[in-house]
């Protein structure tokens, strides 16, 4: 069975940006305990390392799933907010001469909050373990780039996808990347990202579909691919 390479700092990492990973047992003792001691103990010495790796994989296949239609060689991607990069790795496993920047924030908040944060303000990621996680997994270097958020200057190269998945308006507001956005696509460009609101976004962009419908999340997002972004 296929799974990903991960260490004990990494699993800690994919667990707390995908709660739904953590399992039972752990979501009752982080209700026990608090948030606090989730996020800083419970949650990195209370995980089968293993298991972590292969649930992340089996996640990241079926994310790549539901958006392969919209993947071809040879693209030019931007991910925003992609925790570890899983399912960039398939990505760039599956499409030859594929590039993809990352845009992330490096640090982890020190209490756990799921839910909608205006300012984006909360991050749970280690730049250093993300880069370490695709090399681990036999990414080539010149293949990614990494940037921070809060330090570096933004790629301003034009992408041919952009992918947000529980991250860009399901957790923190649209509007804080649309300038962004306008500068980094063209008129073909598809971004792709789960929302709340699809209804929000026919305003925003000329076409939008919906691709998936999550019932299982608390607030039962949908998945558009959106193009035509308006100025």
């Amino acid at each position: 069975m296929e799974v990903f390479r991960v260490n004990r700092n990494i699993a800690h990492l994919i667990v707390l940006q995908r709660i739904e990973l953590a399992g039972l047992f752990l979501k009752k003792l982080r209700k026990l305990f608090g948030r606090y001691i989730y996020s800083n103990f419970i949650s990195k010495y209370f995980i089968n390392i293993n298991k972590v790796g292969e649930k992340y994989y089996k996640l990241m296949q079926n994310e790549h799933r539901i958006i392969q239609n919209y993947l071809k060689p040879g693209q030019n991607i931007l991910s925003v907010g992609a925790g570890v990069g899983g399912l960039e790795i398939l990505i760039l496993q599956n499409n030859l001469n594929t590039k993809v920047s990352f845009v992330e924030k490096n640090y982890i908040s020190k209490k756990i909050v799921y839910g909608w944060d205006k300012n984006n303000n909360e991050a749970y990621n280690s730049l250093n373990l993300m880069d370490k996680f695709l090399f681990d997994n036999n990414i080539k270097k010149e293949t990614f780039q990494i940037f921070d958020f809060d330090e570096d200057e933004l790629p301003k190269e034009k992408f041919d996808v952009i992918i947000s998945l529980y991250s860009l308006d399901f957790h923190y507001d649209f509007e804080l990347y649309r300038k962004y956005f306008q500068q980094v696509s063209t008129q073909e460009t598809v971004i792709i990202f789960d929302t709340i609101r699809p209804e929000y976004f026919e305003k925003i962009f000329k076409e939008v579909k919906i691709i998936q419908t999550d019932k299982n999340t608390v607030h039962k997002s949908k998945r558009i691919a959106c193009k035509y972004l308006r100025s």
